[in-house]
């Protein structure tokens, strides 16, 4: 895969930035938001060979845990689906057996599936294994450029986690939680804290599977 260099990827949260650039990836933060995530994949995809969405993700098929593993190269979005090569999903294969990956569709999302029927439902109509608001972005554009995609990603909230409140809040810009504003809502909402603490117990588990496979992704590009 030494040919697929320079690589490019897209995260959501600084977080999961920090993971990525140990790694050695060049990596792009949205904070989530769509248009900025979209106009920054946009500037940047003429300098890439190969994109990846890195990072955590929501859980939707059951079985899936936090800190679990999805190596894909598939994507749903809301109008279409992209798929990378034979040749290169193939690739992949090998890499997810070795990483213990689920393998299997991921849904890009424009907004985040907050609660367990919004992630049956999608697990029911589409089949993907997760949900994050960062693929669909990059599946697009590397089709449209004509490179190769896939996705790295850990499940952080599995699909019977309901997200409270604060969770959703807008991620500032530089991709961290807006602790002001969280804060505030804790305040306002303090039924949530008990999610919330689980919430964050999940994540810090994903973020914490995450270097392994990104090393290991890293690697298999150089060979």
């Amino acid at each position: 895969m030494r040919t697929l260099l320079p690589v490019l990827c897209t995260s959501g949260l600084a977080a999961e930035a920090r993971v990525a650039r140990a790694a050695g990836f060049q990596v792009i933060v949205g904070a989530g938001d769509p248009e900025r995530t979209t106009d920054l994949v946009r500037a940047a995809v003429r300098h890439a060979k190969c994109l990846i969405s890195f990072g955590i993700a929501g859980g939707l098929a059951p079985h899936l845990r936090a800190g679990d593993v999805v190596l894909s190269a598939e994507v749903i979005g809301t109008e279409q689906t992209w798929r990378a090569s034979d040749r290169f999903r193939g690739q992949l294969v090998d890499l997810a057996c070795r990483l213990g990956a689920a393998q299997g569709p991921v849904l890009g999302a424009s907004v985040l599936l907050a609660s367990q029927d919004d992630k049956a439902q999608a697990w029911r109509e589409t089949g993907a294994l997760a949900v994050d608001m960062e693929s669909a972005i990059v599946a697009r554009a590397a089709h449209a450029v004509g490179i190769p995609f896939l996705v790295l990603r850990t499940i952080a909230d599995p699909a019977t986690r309901e997200l409270p409140s604060a969770a959703l809040i807008p991620l500032t810009r530089r991709g961290n939680p807006a602790l002001l504003q969280v804060l505030g809502d804790v305040l306002r909402r303090p039924r949530q804290i008990a999610t919330l603490c689980g919430l964050a117990g999940e994540t810090r588990q994903a973020l914490a599977a995450l270097p392994g496979p990104a090393h290991a992704l890293r690697a298999a590009f150089a060979l």
